[in-house]
């Protein structure tokens, strides 16, 4: 009787979809920089909505797979930029745009609210992207400085004129986070560092 082999099906775990998920946050960085700054009119803001929305896809996948992989932080935060930063971000360009030609403007002051919550999340989130101190803790203290100043201009606390600060942090966060996709995809490719990257594990 001939000896019966156990096959095992051996199958590939899924890749690291973090860099798509920085990219999408750069692209919304870059256009969000571009606003605040006033280096574009408002009539671009149905196609930085558009962009906005295209990156809720991308976050939104990219934040399943990472809670699937376990990746707590990275995961829910993901989860919720594509929800709160990108998919109810590019709404709201089409309806404050529609708001501004039709004369009939929008109480933005809500928006400072719901950025308030966001933004006190992040804050006390904060600490699990310094566990191990990398580029993407750097991407989240830029996001720290960010963020108070979009819901104290929101809420009307201070004039649109801290704005581009908030545009600057922004643009900070952006790059950085192209720089880490690459860094992920390349040296993950080549398996070696051949863009160097900050990685040091906190005492």
């Amino acid at each position: 009787m001939e000896n019966l082999k156990e096959v095992k099906v051996q199958t590939k775990d899924w890749s690291n979809p973090t860099p798509a998920g920085l990219v999408a946050l750069s692209v919304a960085c870059f256009c969000f920089f571009a606003l605040l700054n006033g280096n574009v009119e408002k009539s671009a803001m149905p196609l930085v909505g558009c962009w906005l929305i295209g990156g809720f896809v991308v976050q939104l996948i990219v934040g399943l797979l990472d809670l699937k992989s376990g990746n707590t932080a990275g995961g829910n935060t993901f989860l919720f930029f594509s929800a709160f930063f990108m998919l109810v971000g590019g709404i709201e360009m089409f309806v404050k745009y529609n708001g501004i030609i039709s004369n009939a403007p929008a109480d933005t002051t809500i928006d400072g609210y719901a950025w308030l919550a966001l933004t006190i999340v992040v804050y006390l989130w904060t600490p699990a992207f310094f566990k191990t101190f990398s580029l993407l803790s750097l991407i989240v203290l830029a996001l720290d400085v960010a963020l108070p100043f979009i819901v104290l201009v929101d809420l009307k606390v201070l004039s649109a004129d801290f704005s581009p600060i908030a545009a600057y942090a922004l643009l900070v966060s952006g790059i950085i986070a192209i720089y880490l996709s690459a860094a992920l995809v390349v040296n993950t490719t080549f398996g070696k560092k051949i863009y160097p990257v900050i990685e040091k594990k906190q005492k």
